[in-house]
Parts: C-alpha cells; structure tokens; sequence
C-alpha cells in the first residue's frame, strides 16, 4: 500500500502513526576482498645472495686447489719444453694435475647447480602460494559480488519501505477514553482525529473544557478544507448560545438540575430528585418557553430573595405566576428546606441568565466547538461545562439512532471536571444513538478510574506526570509489552512548545464581515501543512533531524517510562478477537505529510506482504507439471543492479 494509494476509511478511527520497520536495517556494504602486499608471495634477493654467497665460500678451498693443479700443469710443460723433464715423466705429472683441476671445476660446477636448483624450487613455490592466493581472491570476489547485490537488494528495500503506519480502532467501539496527556499532545490528537473524522465526511462537536484552545488547529483545518466551524466561547458567547431551547420542561428541569450539583460532589439521587421536582414546578407555572432568566426570577420569589416587583416590572414574571409560586409548597419545616434549595439554585442558575437571549438562526456546520474562557471563573467555567454537556445528552437521547456509527462525533475535552452521573448519562445517550464520544482526562481521579476503559471502549494512556497515575496506568497496560519509540517523536515533540493565543468566536460573525474561506480542499496532507502548527513545526524540524529518520529504541510500558513519554505519543489498548492489542503511536497529524506514511495498518500491510509468498510455500507440487515462469518465478522487484566483475584485473 503506497502513500498515494491509501485513503481514509470511514470505519475507522485515526488515533496515529506506529513507527515500524518491516525490512531490517542490512548495515554497511560488505567490504570488497583486495590482495595484499605479502613478501612471503616474493623471492627474498637478500637469500639469494646468501645462499650464493656460501656456496662460494664452500668452493674457495675446491677453487684453489684447481689453479694449483693448472699452475703445476704449466710449470711441468714449460720444464719439459726446455728439455730438463723427459715427455713421458712430464706426460704423466700433465695427467695428473689436469685431472686434479677438472675434478674441482666438475665439483664448482655442481655446487653452482644446486644453488641454481635451490633459486628455483624457491621461486615455484612461491609462484605456486601466489597463484593460490589469486584463485581464493577471485572466489572471495565472486562470494563478495554476490553478497553485494544481496546487499543492494536490502538496502534499496530497506530505503523504500514505508516507516510511519496508521494506528486505528474500528467504529465498532463505542466510546475512547484518553488518560494523561498535557495540552499540546490534546492538541494533536484532536487534531488529528477531528480531522480524519470532518475529511471521511463526518460531523465533529467538541466541548473544551481544558481552557487551553486545544481545537484551534482544527478549525483553521476545517475553514482551509472549505467548512465554516460554528465557535462558541462561554461565558461571552451565552446569549447567542440556544442549546437546550427546545428541550421539554421535564428534560430542561433535569438538566438545571445537574447543573445545580456540580459543586456538590457528595449529593445523592434523592438530593437530585428534591432540586428536580422543585424546577419541574417552577417551570409548570412559567410555561413550555421558559428561559433562564425567567427561572432564576421565579426561583428567587420562591426562596424570598430581593424585591418581586423589580421582576415584575421586567415582565419575567407575571403577577399571577408571582401568585401561584407562592402556594407551591406548604408551610413550616418544609418551606424552610424548600426557600433554602431555591435561593441555592437561584445562586449556580445566575450564571446561565443570558443563555439563549440573543441567539439567531446560524447556518449548519459539520465542526461545532463549545469552549471556556480562560479569563472566566473556574466555578463558573464548570457550570457551564455541566450545562453544555447535560443539555447534549438530552438532545442524543431525544435523536434517532444513527445508520453509521461515529458519523457524528463528541469530543470532551477535560471530562474529569464533570461529575461521575453526568458523564455516565452521556456515555448511554451516545451508545444508544451510535455516536462516538471520545473523552480526555487529565488525572486518574477515583471518578474517572471507575469508567476507564468501562463496556466496549478503547483506551488511550498519554504522559502521566503523576506517579500514582502512571502506576495505575501501567498496570492497566500491562508491564511485559515492550514498545518501540521513534527518535523522530521525541525530536519533533520537543519542537513543539505549547499552545499560543486563544480561540475566536464565529457564532457573532456573519458573512457581511468580510471574512474569506477557502473552499474546496480535499487534500488532508497539504491542509495540514498549510494550515496548523503541527504541520509547520515539523517541516521546520525536519531539516534538522534528518539524520534520526530511522533511529529508535524500546521500553517497557513502567511507571517511570510512562512520566517521560513524548508530548504526542499516545499507547492504545484495545480488544479484539485474537486479544488485546498495545500498540505505541505518535499523534502529532503532520507525519501524515511525510513521505514514508501510509493510512494502512502495520499488521494489515505485513500480512498482505507475507501472504503471496505463504501461499506459493504452501501449495503442494506437482512433479508432473510443466514449470510455469510466471507463476514459480519470484516477485518483480525491478531491473536487477548492474553485475559487478571483480575479476578484471587492474
């Protein structure tokens, strides 16, 4: 599966990319075998002149005693010339030393001879080591050939292999919950998943509760890929806020309710009921459309709080509404429980007064995100999060149940500041209706170790500062897996700083102000580049870590490991029918834009790897059978290298 040939799967959720190698690293070339300079393959001319040498001075004694006998030879023929020495006496002293001087030449020549005969047994032998040596040269030349173009084989597969493969869950899951993990590494995953959620042609709705404008990034995505996201910031944007409007007053009272409880972590179900029956009745005076500030009015006449007529006079009640408020309950012990809940719901309710007073008519978008300003009150912040999140899972619980799953997606940012009944509210509402839901923690609270990974839910673990947390996390995952972590992670995470500026409204905008979208980008890998930080920051670092491309190492998923993970890295644990997987990925979305990324899955792409050659091991033979060449041969990798001869002398 080649980059270009992969595309985004609707079932599936992109949580990011495992870094693998399917073809190992070959190593350096094998080193090319060269002969070497040895004098034992040449004739030492230091022995030569040696042995020449001692033979002559055995010869010296043989040599003298030759020019004796041919100086006494002269001296006999010379007396016998002048007549002092008779022919047959000079005769036989000529024989005599004559014979003498020619046994000592014939002795010098023979000793001459098996110098010579020495000289050349030593040069055979050493032409014979050299021929030798040159024939296992040639042999280790053709071996060393042979490994080469093994060698090149690798190598060209292990550069063109494809390093970064999608780590997904299928959409038969129905929640992810996200444990640990600081504000950039949310960042990129909520990028990242956003992303392949909005491109596969879902709906996304995201609830940041983190205050960190995590989902900037994926708005600048959205608006390039030609959407116009719907930003809320609460509390300034409450008014234009209509979420919940349409909601029946049994419902809106239930979800007023849960907001009340938010700052009450001990209160029971009876408690809840006790708030909830008062606002049913509150509401039945005031009306099918009530609002907020008309809520807030008649609880304030019922807990006897301030001047009624005020209220009066701002027409949010109505002196016959005023009327029948004050005969809902009775007298005595219970008006006094009933005055003290009012005024405590008036108090939390205050901060929702404005909600839905200026909303208007927006026109729809597939990226709705609902965030907290960071200058706002933390209390505050929280009510409105309850709110916002209550008021959702009445709406999923009132829709009809999906045809896809996760075609509508809701990602909650922050869940841990949410009590334990509100989010298992939301967790039924978006199981029943098959819409995905996908919350972040920032702690391993009692809370949200209850539900992690609770029904059919995968589980992600970020970095976990927190010893206890990342204890807990550990023995979830599970200490004998041992993960391989790409230096490239670590590189690019550290680039990345953090998170600047803040998100900006768009629900007051309207297309008067001048505002100018891009329209129809379906290209994922140039949005990303082009349009987040992500994308920036890693075509920035890049450049500089070229060199650990292909560098990692392993670990084993412990404590201490688990506080030192990479901002972007993210361990999934999911269930399958062969068992659970752990599986390392990095999230930051721009390794989506690098050139060995594909959107399939290692183990789908391994086995689709292996299979054609499994499958020619395991088909029986039949010896009868003519061999065909384009069955038996092996698989196209390409023009071969060009063969090396390295028996051509130099």
């Amino acid at each position: 599966m080649h980059p270009e040939h992969a595309q985004l799967q609707a079932d599936r959720i992109y949580l990011g990319w495992q870094y693998a190698l399917l073809h190992p690293d070959p190593g350096p070339a094998p080193r090319r075998p060269s002969p070497v300079e040895d004098p034992a393959f040449e004739i030492d001319p230091e022995w030569v002149r040696r042995e020449r040498l001692n033979e002559d001075l055995l010869n010296r004694p043989v040599k003298i005693v030759r020019g004796f006998m041919i100086a006494l030879a002269l001296l006999v023929a010379g007396v016998s010339a002048t007549g002092l020495l008779d022919w047959s006496f000079a005769a036989v002293g000529l024989a005599a030393s004559l014979g003498v001087a020619g046994f000592c030449t014939y002795a010098v020549h023979q000793g001459d001879r098996a110098v010579r005969h020495r000289i050349e047994e030593r040069r055979s032998a050493v032409d014979r080591r050299r021929q030798e040596r040159d024939r296992e040269l040639f042999l280790a030349q053709e071996e060393h050939a042979a490994r080469y173009r093994e060698w090149a084989e690798q190598k060209e597969r292990y550069d063109r292999q494809l390093t970064w493969y999608a780590v997904t869950v299928p959409d038969e899951i129905d929640r992810l919950d996200v444990a640990g993990g600081t504000l950039p590494g949310w960042s990129a995953l909520i990028t990242l998943l956003g992303a392949t959620r909005l491109y596969s042609g879902g709906h996304l709705t995201v609830l940041d509760l983190s205050e960190g404008a995590i989902a900037k990034d994926l708005i600048e995505l959205a608006r390039r890929g030609g959407d116009d996201p719907l930003v809320w910031v609460l509390p300034v944007d409450l008014p234009r806020l209509d979420l919940g409007a349409t909601l029946a007053p049994e419902a809106f009272a239930d979800v007023l309710a849960h907001v009340v409880s938010v700052s009450e972590e001990h209160r029971t179900t009876r408690d809840l009921s006790f708030d909830n029956a008062i606002l049913e009745r509150v509401l039945e005076v005031l009306g099918t459309n009530a609002t907020i500030n008309q809520v807030t009015a008649a609880l304030r006449a019922l807990a006897q709080v301030g001047d009624p007529r005020e209220d009066l006079r701002l027409g949010l009640i109505t002196a016959t509404q005023l009327e029948r408020i004050g005969t809902l309950f009775g007298r005595g012990v219970s008006d006094r429980v009933v005055i003290e809940r009012a005024w405590a719901l008036e108090s939390q309710l205050r901060k929702l007064e404005t909600l839905g007073s200026e909303a208007v008519r927006l026109p729809p978008a597939r990226l709705r995100v609902v965030s907290m300003d960071r200058q706002a009150g933390v209390f505050g912040n929280r009510v409105l999060g309850t709110y916002v999140a209550t008021a959702l899972t009445h709406i999923l619980r009132q829709s009809p149940g999906s045809e896809r799953p996760w075609y509508h997606t809701i990602i909650v940012a922050g869940a841990d500041k949410l009590r334990g009944d509100v989010l298992d509210r939301l967790m039924d509402a978006c199981e029943t209706s098959r819409t995905g839901l996908v919350l972040t923690y920032r702690s391993l609270t009692p809370t949200v170790r209850e539900r992690l990974g609770r029904g059919h839910a995968a589980v992600a673990f970020m970095r976990l500062g927190n010893a206890e947390d990342a204890r807990v996390a550990s023995e979830h995952v599970g200490t004998e897996h041992r993960l391989e972590l790409a230096q490239l992670t670590e590189t690019i995470s550290a680039a990345g700083a953090g998170l600047d500026g803040g998100y900006t409204s768009t629900v007051g905008q309207t297309d008067e102000d001048g505002d100018v979208h891009a329209t129809g980008h379906a290209d994922l890998k140039e949005d990303i580049t082009e349009s987040t930080e992500w994308g920036r920051r890693a075509t920035k670092a890049l450049g500089d870590t070229e060199r650990v491309l292909h560098r990692s190492r392993e670990f084993l998923v412990e404590p201490h490991q688990l506080q030192q993970l990479p901002t972007t890295s993210v361990i999934v644990t999911d269930a399958t029918a062969q068992g659970r997987r752990v599986r390392l990925a990095d999230a930051n979305p721009a390794i989506l834009t690098f050139p060995k990324t594909t959107l399939g899955e290692f183990e789908e792409i391994r086995e689709r790897l292996l299979e054609p050659f499994a499958a020619r091991e395991d088909r029986p033979r039949d010896p009868d059978r003519e061999p065909n060449p384009f069955e038996d041969a092996p698989p196209n990798l390409g023009p071969p290298p060009p063969r090396l001869d390295w028996r051509r002398r130099q």
